[in-house]
C-alpha cells in the first residue's frame, strides 16, 4: 500500500461522528449494511451552509432529475461542466447521512473539473409520501439511519444501474461512466464495481470490499463478488482510521490473487471522512474563551491544538486526494 505524507483539515467532532456512523460492511450477496448511530442527530449531517453557499455562486447548470427504476424513481442531482467537448461521467454516492448539502457541493467540484456528476438520493421513495433524505430527516433524528439500514443490495444496484444508465445516454455525455462514494457510499462504490463490470473506474473513499462474513468476525473479502470486477479501484483512505484500513490487506491480497486492479492509497494524519472534514470553506475550529478554571482552560485549549492538528491533517488530505482522483479521471 502506497502513502501519501498528508497532514490535512477537520473538525474533531465530525471525525468521531464519521469515524462511529460511516462504517458498513458490504456483501456481494446479502450485505449487512452496519449502521450505529450512537445516539447522534443525523439530521445535523445533511445541512452544511458552507455547502450551500457554494452551490448558490456556482456558475454551472443544475438540476433535479427522476431516473425510472421500475415502480420506483431516484432523485438524483446533476451538475454539468462547462465544456465544448462531451464529457465523462462520475456517479457520485452519498455518505450514511444520505443526501447532504455537501454531496451537492462535491457534485459541482467534479463538474468544475470537467465532468458530469450525478449524486443519486438512495432514499428516494423511503420518505414520507414517497420523498427521501430530507422527508426522512424531517421525521426524526434517527429515521435517516433507519431507512439506510432498510435498503437491500439488489435495491441499491438497480438503483446505481439505472441512474449509470440514464447519464451514460445524455446528449453532452460521451458514454463513460466512472463511480465514486465516500463513507458508507464508499462501502456501496465497491460493491457497484461488481454489479457493473463495464464501470471505468471505482472511487473508493475510506469504505471496504464486499464481504460474506458476519458482524464481528475477521474481515474476509467476498472472492466470488470481487470476481466480477472490470474496473480499476482506487481506494483513499485515511491513517487514522483503522476499522477501515484493518479492511486493506486482505481486500489488496485477494484483488492481486484475482489480477483485479486495486490501488489503496493512505494519507498520513488524516481521520475518516476527511474528504468532508477538509473541504477549504468547512468550518475551522474555534479558539476556546477563558473561563477561569485553570483545569478546564487548560484542557480546553488542549482540546482546540487537537482539534487544529486534525484540521489541517484532514484539509492536507483532502487536498492531496482532490488532486490525485483528478489525475485518474483525466486518463479514464
Amino acid at each position: 500500500m502506497k502513502k501519501a505524507a498528508a497532514s490535512v483539515f477537520s473538525v474533531a467532532l465530525m471525525i468521531i461522528v464519521a469515524t462511529v456512523l460511516c462504517v458498513t460492511q458490504a456483501r456481494a450477496q446479502g450485505m449487512n449494511h452496519h449502521v450505529e448511530n450512537a445516539g447522534i442527530d443525523m439530521n445535523s449531517e445533511l445541512v452544511q451552509d458552507w455547502a450551500k453557499e457554494r452551490i448558490a455562486k456556482s456558475p454551472r447548470h443544475h438540476e433535479w432529475v427522476k431516473i425510472k427504476n421500475g415502480n420506483r424513481e431516484v432523485n438524483s442531482f446533476v451538475v454539468y461542466p462547462e465544456v465544448s467537448k462531451k464529457a465523462t461521467a462520475v456517479v457520485v454516492i452519498h455518505e450514511i447521512f444520505g443526501m447532504s448539502d455537501w454531496v451537492q457541493q462535491l457534485s459541482d467540484e467534479l463538474a468544475e473539473a470537467g465532468y458530469i456528476a450525478i449524486a443519486p438520493d438512495l432514499l428516494s421513495g423511503m420518505g414520507p409520501n414517497g420523498g427521501g433524505t430530507a422527508e426522512l430527516a424531517a421525521t426524526g433524528s434517527n429515521a435517516v439511519g433507519q431507512a439506510i439500514r432498510a435498503l437491500t443490495p439488489d435495491q441499491i444496484a438497480a438503483d446505481l444501474n439505472a441512474v449509470a444508465d440514464y447519464v451514460s445516454k445524455l446528449p453532452a455525455a460521451n458514454g463513460k461512466v466512472a463511480v465514486g462514494g465516500f463513507c458508507w457510499g464508499g462501502s456501496q462504490t465497491f460493491f457497484f464495481a461488481t454489479r457493473r463490470p463495464t464501470l471505468k473506474a471505482a472511487f473508493v473513499f475510506y469504505g471496504s470490499a464486499p464481504s460474506n462474513n458476519a458482524q464481528g468476525e475477521p474481515f474476509t473479502p467476498d472472492k466470488t463478488a470481487l470476481g466480477q470486477i472490470g474496473a480499476p479501484v482506487y481506494g483513499f483512505y485515511a491513517e487514522n482510521d483503522m476499522r477501515i484500513n484493518a479492511t486493506i490487506p486482505a481486500t489488496t491480497d485477494v484483488m492481486k490473487e484475482l489480477k483485479k486492479m486495486y490501488d489503496p492509497v493512505t494519507y498520513a494524519g488524516a481521520g475518516h471522512g476527511f474528504m468532508r472534514a477538509g473541504e477549504p470553506n468547512a468550518p475551522e475550529p474555534k479558539a476556546p474563551a477563558a473561563k477561569g478554571d485553570e483545569a478546564a482552560d487548560k484542557k480546553a485549549a488542549d482540546d482546540y491544538q487537537k482539534a487544529v492538528a486534525s484540521y489541517k491533517a484532514n484539509r492536507k488530505a483532502r487536498d492531496d486526494a482532490w488532486a490525485r482522483w483528478k489525475m485518474l479521471l483525466v486518463k479514464l
